[in-house]
């Protein structure tokens, strides 16, 4: 069997002290291969979320890749002010209604479009979706909420995600939700690609340790 590629961290910037956003981006950004955006319209999820302008100032701070999580209702109609704003990939839910116009939308624009499943949602939603698309997003948590644990079934989950995308080596698998010292290799052992750390890395002492030990999984 082909070794384990390095696992890739996409960052959660919901995690970051958003009054000194830009200072905290910097300090992250060297133990990031990606940063992570939320974005919720209080529908779909339970809260309110970045907005484009805001990312359009993200863009202006980093060079890292910007990967947007559209947790909306109606997808297709952000997908292009995230698109001007910069952004490099977006993961629209497979759940909403506009999911097939909005993975359109994305690839037209040259970007990388992605899935994300709700933690509730039968992973069979996946399927149909699979040749479009290079990232799904496995939620280990209730959609839009902060600071739980992981599910029970989160791991199980993801791993039967892994197999149904098998076949589609282009496609990276990301588990989102409860990223934590003790779930993360249980993550990585499920299937995950990658993960989206948020106080993991911005509420550590040591994130270049953290880093590396994320990196050895």
């Amino acid at each position: 069997m082909p070794a384990k590629r390095p696992l890739l961290l996409d960052v959660s910037l919901w995690s970051a002290n958003l009054v000194n956003l830009a200072a905290e981006i910097e300090s992250v950004a060297p133990f990031s291969d990606s940063f992570h955006i939320d974005v919720a319209d209080g529908h779909f999820a339970p809260t309110l979320l970045f907005f484009p302008a805001l990312v359009a100032a993200i863009r202006a701070v980093t060079a890292k890749p910007l990967h947007v999580h559209l947790m909306v209702s109606d997808p297709a109609a952000l997908v292009a002010p995230f698109i001007e704003a910069g952004v490099d990939m977006i993961s629209v839910h497979v759940e909403t209604r506009t999911v097939s116009e909005a993975l359109k939308l994305i690839s037209r624009a040259g970007r990388k479009a992605g899935l994300a499943l709700l933690l509730e949602s039968p992973i069979d939603l996946l399927r149909d979706h699979l040749v479009h698309i290079e990232t799904v997003i496995a939620l280990g948590t209730q959609v839009g909420v902060k600071g739980v644990d992981l599910a029970p079934e989160a791991c199980q989950r993801l791993g039967a995600i892994r197999e149904m995308i098998g076949p589609h080596p282009q496609i990276q698998l990301y588990a989102d939700g409860g990223i934590r010292e003790q779930t993360v290799p249980q993550l990585r052992e499920a299937g995950a690609d990658g993960v989206v750390p948020g106080s993991l890395l911005f509420n550590s002492r040591d994130p270049a340790r953290v880093y590396e030990w994320l990196k050895a999984l």
